[in-house]
């Protein structure tokens, strides 16, 4: 990966580590939902709610339009994609670990 590649890796993962930005991020996904609306069920100031929608619109995994006096933020599914992609490549080097082993053990019991 190049760096643009990995910085962009750093901040999906940076983002989605938080539990709340996570459970956003599931709340967006499913439907557009106002800042307001996704502040109300959280137990922390409606600014700390407009700061992890930041950090999630920052790197992409939701984008904010305004109608009228309010924020609507909805999840980008192209942005979550591009993680599940990452951990693929992630498992597919693991996996290729894994094989050889096996097949490292599997030479050694001849």
């Amino acid at each position: 990966m190049n760096t643009t590649t990995e910085d962009r890796a750093d901040a999906l993962f940076h983002a989605l580590a938080d539990r709340t930005r996570r459970d956003i991020v599931r709340r967006v996904l499913t439907r557009e939902q106002s800042v307001s609306t996704l502040a109300a069920d959280y137990d922390m100031s409606f600014a700390a709610v407009q700061k992890h929608v930041a950090v999630l619109e920052r790197c992409g995994l939701l984008t904010k339009r305004r109608r009228g006096r309010e924020q609507l933020a909805s999840g980008d599914v192209e942005a979550v994609r591009a993680v599940s992609d990452m951990l693929d490549e992630l498992e597919q080097v693991w996996r290729g670990r894994v094989d050889r082993i096996d097949a490292l053990l599997t030479t050694d019991d001849h």
